[in-house]
Order: structure tokens, then sequence, then C-alpha cells
């Protein structure tokens, strides 16, 4: 995101989604000059979380909080604590500052550590993952917490692409999603700002990550 305003800065296509296709992903955004990284935003699939912090290591990193709710309910033991779960965390999410969120999480710790020992021993480790955002304007915090957006972008080229029907080889497949990102990029480009910075203050790049899972019979 440059200016307040998104960017597709890359695509690539790879029958995978381990460590080295997004490492070399990462790798070739920064030869191509990408710099001045603030805040990269994603889920905590393992290859990306691995070449994440192997490329960009000292840039800070939100968990999707979406995806975080979604992994809580894994760990819940009774369908009736599932609802109570959800809120504890959505108010944890929601928090002001970063000190009241982290008092609710030893809350929520010590509400469900004898019952629910995994989840508590997951709470700890896993929530203040999706907190990086509070250290950012408030204004932006809703835009930045979740990787909604880039989902939005899968959701179109899933579309896109099945429509298109089977693919004779991956460079058939590359070519349409590139057009289909270029058309996105190119919309909110010429759109209206996603982010509205001070005038005294940095505007930073941040980055959403997008991974396109099409169905097997799509790559053939």
């Amino acid at each position: 995101m440059r200016g307040g305003k998104r960017q597709v800065l890359g695509v690539s296509a790879a029958l995978s989604e381990h460590e080295v296709h997004w490492r070399e992903f990462l790798t070739g955004l920064q030869t191509r000059g990408l710099k001045g990284v603030r805040l990269i935003v994603s889920d905590d699939h393992a290859g990306l979380k691995a070449a994440r912090k192997a490329v960009f290591g000292g840039v800070p990193w939100q968990r999707c909080q979406f995806h975080l709710q979604q992994n809580a309910q894994a760990h819940v033991t009774t369908q009736e604590m599932k609802p109570v779960v959800a809120q504890d965390i959505r108010s944890i999410l929601t928090a002001g500052d970063r000190d009241v969120a982290d008092r609710r999480i030893k809350r929520a710790i010590e509400k469900c550590r004898r019952t629910m020992p995994r989840l508590a021993a997951w709470m700890e480790t896993a929530l203040p993952e999706g907190l990086t955002v509070l250290s950012f304007p408030e204004p932006h915090r809703r835009l930045l917490r979740t990787t909604n957006g880039a989902e939005r972008v899968n959701k179109e080229i899933k579309h896109r692409t099945r429509a298109a029907g089977l693919f004779p080889n991956e460079a058939s497949c590359l070519r349409l999603v590139s057009a289909i990102l270029m058309e996105i990029s190119e919309d909110w480009q010429t759109g209206k700002c996603y982010l509205t910075f001070a005038a005294s203050s940095q505007r930073p790049a941040l980055g959403w990550t997008v991974a396109a899972s099409l169905a097997e019979g799509d790559r053939e």
C-alpha cells in the first residue's frame, strides 16, 4: 500500500504453499525494490510464516483476527462454551489499547485454564499475535486487523479462473490471474484512498498476502 491506496505488487503460480515457494516470492519483491514495509498481515500458514520470518524478520506481523477467531474454536471442548469463548476473544481483539487487551487475555486464560488447558495454552501464544495492529492509529485498525481485503481478491480470482475452465499449463493460468490482478490493482489506484494519513506522518508500506488456492483440476 502506497499513499493510502492499495496496490498488487506481484503474482506467482506454484503447486504448493511450502516455505520455499513463499520465500522465493517474497525475495523477488525485495529484489524488485520493495522497501519500507511497516506491517505484514496474514494468517498463520506454516510455510508463509517461515518465509516471512526469513525475508522480513524485522517487520511487525499482524495475525488475521478473523482466522484467529476461527482457530480458537478448534480448542473449545464443549459446544455451549463456543459463544462464550468467541465473546471473550472479541473483547480482547477490539480493546482500545494494548494494556487493556493484555489484561483481558490474562482473565480469559485463567477462566479456562482448569477446564480447557489446551485452549488456555493456545491463547497465551496466539492471541498476542493478533494485537500488533494496536500500535497503529485507531482509524486504521479496522482496515488492517484482518486479511479480508485479500480474501475478496482471492474470491474474485477463484470465480474468474473457474469460469475459464481447465488450464493446459501453469503459464496459461498465470496469464489469466495476472490480468485479473492488474485490473483489480488499476481499480484501486484510480479509486479513493483506502487509508488516510496525516500530512506530517510517514506513509508506510503495508502488506497483505494472498494465496489463491485453485482446485487440482483447474491446474491441469
